[in-house]
């Protein structure tokens, strides 16, 4: 299965796009892609314009609800997982009316697209290139304690950024920048192929200046020519309570800039979970085990549970059976941004010590007790349910 690219980069826009240029970008990839307008095309260009336009229509559904793009930008594909997705379906809905609909009236006319070339394909020299760095991705380690408040946390990490002695130009004068001689600029070569089917015409990137359309004939020193340096950066991360181990947040713009003005990519924080010495995590919940002795399971006693907030102390009833397992409620971890099924619950696991050996007095005083009806196997209701759930361990 292909990747998914970046919602941002679909539809060619910054993260700190307005509603405004958001739309207007996915304007410009509807016009171009919808069906509609590939109805006389090859089966390969039609199923393309499809791929383009559900593409397109999927990235400009997230963006354009605040609510979704917020979760997009804090967690990526993540957050709106099963939330995306363009809202025309079978056939896509007629173009007239998606325009209509969305951008408001005076959309009227599109029967052929005429007169909206510069929206539709354009002429490849009309094209223009924009550029998108790489993502960085580092892991960040995380306590519980950091996890069930949520925290910000500091990362250094080593990334491209522009040259500063030529302002990421690639050369310290503008003066030389210059039009690529080669494809005057397109970033393209046109080549005539004769086949089977007849003569045809295909594009290939330029290869003198690598489809930029630009070349520079005096590059800076400090980059080479690339407009690039490398620097460590230290980035603040807000890390939301609830996170859990493998789970990936998306800090736009951080990560690696991009040559000629382009876009920065992403820094993708991995979280990885620091054991705890007593508790373990089932999704928000947490579980502790104890063992008490023989004695105060008989006679009663308090016990001491470490929770994320401190310790928590809890009384055992006399007669507390192995086994038994208690719920402090709310006590575990809570759900990221409030999302899910709230704050989970610690579940303190008791488990009683029997003595493996007895010194001749206790084994006196024990068997004088063992007759009694006391120390007699009787279960009751609850008893048994617990007796039944621990047989079916085995």
């Amino acid at each position: 299965m292909a990747q998914k690219r970046d919602y941002y980069e679909v539809l060619g826009v910054a993260k700190g796009a307005s509603a405004d240029e958001i739309k207007a970008a996915y304007r410009k990839l509807a016009i171009k892609w919808h069906p509609d307008k590939w109805v006389d095309g090859t089966d390969a260009e039609k199923k393309t314009a499809e791929e383009k336009f559900k593409e397109a229509s999927e990235a400009y559904s997230v963006l354009s609800d605040p609510d979704k793009k917020a979760k997009y930008d804090q967690f990526g594909f993540a957050g709106v997982d099963g939330q995306a997705g363009p809202d025309f379906s079978g056939g896509f809905g007629n173009l007239d009316d998606i325009l209509r609909d969305l951008f408001g009236g005076g959309f009227g006319g599109f029967s052929g697209f005429g007169g909206f070339g510069g929206f539709g394909g354009g002429s490849r020299s009309s094209q223009q290139r924009v550029y998108r760095g790489r993502d960085i991705r580092t892991r960040v380690r995380l306590t519980f304690e950091e996890i069930a408040r949520g925290v910000e946390k500091e990362v250094t990490i080593e990334r491209n950024e522009p040259c500063p002695d030529c302002g990421g130009r690639g050369t310290r004068n503008a003066s030389d920048i210059k039009t690529c001689p080669r494809c005057n600029g397109t970033g393209q070569i046109q080549q005539t192929v004769n086949s089977l089917f007849g003569r045809t015409i295909a594009y290939t990137t330029c290869p003198q200046c690598g489809g930029e359309g630009k070349i520079v004939t005096n590059p800076c020193h400090s980059c080479n020519g690339t407009g690039l340096v490398r620097r460590k950066k230290t980035v603040k991360v807000k890390i939301p309570a609830g996170v859990e181990d493998g789970m990936q947040l998306t800090v736009r713009g951080e990560g690696h800039a991009a040559p000629h003005g382009g876009v920065n990519g992403d820094l993708l924080v991995v979280i990885e979970e620091v054991q705890h010495d007593n508790l373990k995590r089932d999704g928000n919940n947490l579980f502790y085990s104890t063992v008490i002795s023989v004695t105060d399971a008989m006679l009663g006693t308090d016990i001491s549970v470490p929770c994320l907030d401190g310790n928590y102390k809890v009384h055992l009833e006399a007669g507390t059976q192995s086994g038994t397992v208690i719920k402090l409620r709310g006590k575990g971890l809570p759900s990221v941004s409030g999302y899910g099924s709230g704050t989970g619950d610690l579940y303190v696991k008791i488990l009683v010590w029997i003595p493996r050996k007895l010194s001749r007095d206790e084994r006196e005083a024990i068997e004088k007790m063992k007759d009694s009806r006391s120390f007699t196997p009787d279960l009751n209701r609850d008893d048994r349910a617990l007796f039944d759930k621990e047989k079916n361990i085995f």
